[in-house]
């Protein structure tokens, strides 16, 4: 009797450690397909690498070197590379700089 009620209860506990796992496991899921943007790098779970240029609430339009695919967001498997947050500009690289000319004077003595 007391080894059915522990079996039983080592049973309700493995269930519930499992469904709780499996709940994690696709919140974070619909989380990182919830936070893609353009720019962001993805693989798809077939296993094909691009990158996000456009989104919408059900689609992803992915860059593959310069073919343009559409797929579902739950076809996102996982991201490579996040968007970069801030774009740097070439001005903010090389900011200006002041460039003086420096004229060369020759003379020649008249002899």
């Amino acid at each position: 009797m007391e080894f059915s009620i522990l079996l039983s209860v080592m049973l309700v506990v493995m269930m519930f450690m499992s469904f709780r796992r499996q709940k994690q496991q696709a919140q974070s899921v619909n989380e990182m397909q919830s936070n893609l943007v353009p720019g962001t790098t993805v693989v798809t779970i077939g296993g094909l690498h691009g990158v996000v240029t456009e989104t919408t609430d059900k689609t992803v339009v992915l860059d593959c070197e310069g073919i343009y695919l559409t797929f579902e967001r739950r076809a996102i498997a996982r991201i490579v590379e996040k968007a970069p947050t801030h774009s740097v500009t070439v001005d903010e690289l090389y900011p200006e700089q002041d460039v003086q000319e420096e004229s060369i004077v020759e003379t020649v003595d008249a002899e």
